[in-house]
């Protein structure tokens, strides 16, 4: 059984972003010869950085296995503005999932779900938004389940994949 550790911006151990980092590096193996992915680093940097930035660390005893963060983002700029989709009443205020990753020896046993759950419980939000690769419809899938609709697609970066916008309503 894994526990969950959370952790806020301007509260975090000097240790992790190098433990963000690793974890991905394995997570994400098989694709760390594509420059977004070498990338890494830098988002981390920069969604660490934020006001209301906030992340929820799966453990396995004191072994790292999964994380989810996310933070608030700034009214105007929330990622579903690309798109056609109007919030109901003028709910517009926005947290952003950025990350959602569980190393593999640990995939397929609801972690991911737990993570997820865990890092938008206490969130004070109306929406939360995250983006998905189009190529990983099984991925767009699983957050359907968690209650997301696809609204509208974007590519954040030039070297980004195209990424399906999903929006959840937090207000249920």
């Amino acid at each position: 059984m894994t526990d969950l550790r959370h952790f806020q911006h301007g509260n975090l151990p000097e240790v992790f972003r190098q433990m963000l980092i690793d974890v991905h590096a394995d997570a994400y193996a098989d694709q760390m010869d594509d420059p977004f992915h070498q990338r890494f680093a830098w988002f981390v940097d920069h969604w660490t950085g934020m006001d209301g930035f906030s992340c929820v660390v799966a453990y396995d005893g004191d072994e790292p296995v999964g994380f989810a963060y996310g933070a608030p983002l700034t009214p105007g700029r929330e990622w579903w503005r690309s798109t056609a989709y109007e919030p109901n009443n003028g709910y517009s205020s926005t947290y952003a999932v950025s990350e959602v990753m569980v190393r593999p020896s640990w995939r397929k046993q609801g972690i991911a779900d737990r993570l997820h759950e865990a890092l938008l419980k206490e969130r004070t939000e109306d929406l939360a938004v995250l983006l998905v690769d189009v190529t990983h419809p099984k991925v767009q899938a699983l957050y359907e389940t968690w209650g997301y609709a696809r609204v509208g697609e974007q590519q954040p970066f030039a070297d980004s994949p195209v990424y399906a916008v999903m929006v959840k309503d937090l207000r249920d």
